[in-house]
């Protein structure tokens, strides 16, 4: 008896783990979001960039953190080649790799300084959690070319700016600024030596991740290790009590302006300014002239300590910075899914990293950027109420009769000519209920309709169906007089009253 082939099995319906998709709405909040933002970097003198979604992996090097091998953290694949094999390649990790890239490979076709933007998904192949996706938006502005901290204090300034053009209040943020040499200085004073690069990595992610772990935490990492709520246990930096004490003192948030506060093997307080600290390492006193200087250049062009301050607590954990490190940190409350209250926290962050092009050229070309979290910054609008109002849909003009189609389509054309958002049913007209139904899940505002005897008398009805909810919903008596729910016009007038009904 011959085998039965098996049938084959139906793919499953879901999105791979990790990954989103986004409706209508939430891809025209995020275009209007991206828009306002593009302004501001548009009025600042920066143009836009588009790159390859694929880079090399060569190209894209190894900056992420928590990661050991070049090609981990990455969506990669060798290409299929004869002999040796193929380069391997990956899709970017963010959109400060591929620019170093390009900022390389165009040096003599590139103004300098090259300002540029960039807008786009990024990919990392890290373990997913809530809120923390594979795939995701960044919105990045860089100045390639530009040794000047003034170059770091203009993209602090004008991430300010863009905070407040999508709807972030004054108050509800501050733009944080740190030194990348100020954090080797105290590392330095610590003895950890340059070349420890395990420990150095290690003592970076713990400093940022203050805000999550809290002290005790980031005190576990910089020791022996922390064990985290699923049991996994990351190895920590092996510091002794007094390097421990520093690094604490200098992550604590808002340590620079309330003063450095470390305690002794003895429990007692030491204060000491970062200067003290500092005495003893030059490269330590440069990040803090540098940091000066940003502060001074963004006071000039008046933005306060209230907007934009320094905050040694910023580290950033991206390995390729050498200087200034900043992040946008969101201030006001909001409820996490315990109904605890806490701060919204960071939507946006960058530096200078002076050596990322050089990887190509061999000679220093100095930058600096910044990156915003955009589904992040959408969310944090959303908790402010500034996004999230629903997209009005279509003007859905219905079908009531199959043979006069090309008149459906004349309506629809002459809205659409008219700059209305219109469409025709283009469903089984035969259940008329299904119509409105599917006009209501568009959230279309008017329905037009026009059977035989409408079409004989040459008129048209506007269903206001926006109103029409709200009159099921109880609207007042003088409301519905005052505004009918249902109009009947003369085809001629379909734009001007479809226009007039539109209106708020």
């Amino acid at each position: 008896m011959a085998d039965t082939p098996k049938a084959s099995r139906r793919p499953r319906a879901e999105t791979p783990r990790g990954f989103r998709d986004y409706f209508g709405a939430e891809v025209t909040e995020r275009k209007a979001m991206l828009d306002r933002i593009a302004e501001v970097y548009h009025r600042y003198g920066f143009d836009p960039l588009e790159t390859s979604a694929v880079e090399t992996v060569e190209a894209l090097g190894k900056f992420l953190p928590d990661v050991d091998r070049p090609n981990e953290g990455v969506f990669g694949w060798q290409e299929e080649n004869t002999g040796s094999g193929g380069d391997w390649l990956a899709l970017r990790y963010d959109l400060t790799a591929p620019l170093a890239r390009v900022a390389a490979q165009y040096r003599n076709d590139l103004p300098t300084p090259y300002r540029r933007y960039a807008m786009g998904p990024v990919w990392r192949n890290e373990k997913p959690g809530p809120g923390r996706f594979r795939q995701f938006y960044q919105c990045d502005a860089d100045t390639v070319g530009a040794s000047s901290v003034a170059a770091d204090a203009e993209i602090c300034a004008m991430l300010a700016d863009a905070l407040e053009a999508v709807g972030i209040e004054r108050g509800d943020y501050v733009v944080k600024v740190n030194n990348r040499k100020v954090l080797n200085g105290v590392l330095e004073v610590a003895c950890i030596a340059d070349d420890d690069v395990r420990t150095r990595g290690i003592v970076l992610r713990a400093i940022d991740k203050i805000d999550r772990l809290g002290p005790e935490g980031v005190r576990a990492l910089l020791g022996k290790g922390r064990k985290d709520e699923s049991g996994d246990i990351t190895e920590g930096a092996g510091l002794d009590h007094g390097a421990i004490a520093m690094m604490l003192a200098f992550a604590m948030p808002d340590a620079a302006r309330s003063g450095f506060v470390m305690q002794d093997e003895r429990g007692q307080n030491l204060d000491l300014s970062l200067r003290e600290i500092l005495h003893l390492s030059q490269v330590g006193k440069e990040g803090l002239d540098e940091l000066d200087e940003i502060i001074r250049l963004v006071r000039a062009q008046g933005y306060d300590e209230d907007r934009i301050r320094m905050d040694t607590s910023v580290v950033r954990g991206l390995g390729y910075y050498t200087g200034p490190v900043y992040e946008a940190e969101l201030t006001f409350e909001i409820l996490d899914e315990k109904g605890r209250k806490r701060q919204f926290g960071s939507v946006a962050g960058g530096g200078r990293y002076d050596d990322l092009v050089k990887r190509f050229t061999g000679q220093a070309v100095p930058a600096t950027g910044v990156s915003i979290g955009v589904d992040r910054l959408l969310a944090a609008l959303h908790a402010k109420g500034r996004a999230g109002s629903a997209t009005p849909g279509p003007v859905v003009v219905t079908v009531m009769d199959r043979d006069r189609m090309a008149d459906y389509m004349a309506m629809v054309g002459a809205l659409r000519q008219a700059g209305i958002r219109a469409e025709m049913y283009l469903g089984n007209p035969k259940n008329f209920g299904n119509q409105l139904k599917y006009a209501d899940k568009r959230g279309s505002p008017i329905a037009v309709i026009q059977g035989a005897n409408e079409a004989a008398r040459g008129v048209v009805i506007l269903k206001d169906l926006i109103l029409g909810a709200r009159i099921s919903a109880g609207a007042s008596l003088e409301e519905w007089k005052s505004r009918p729910a249902q109009v009947e016009i003369p085809l001629a007038d379909l734009v001007p009253a479809t226009r007039r009904m539109l209106e708020p």
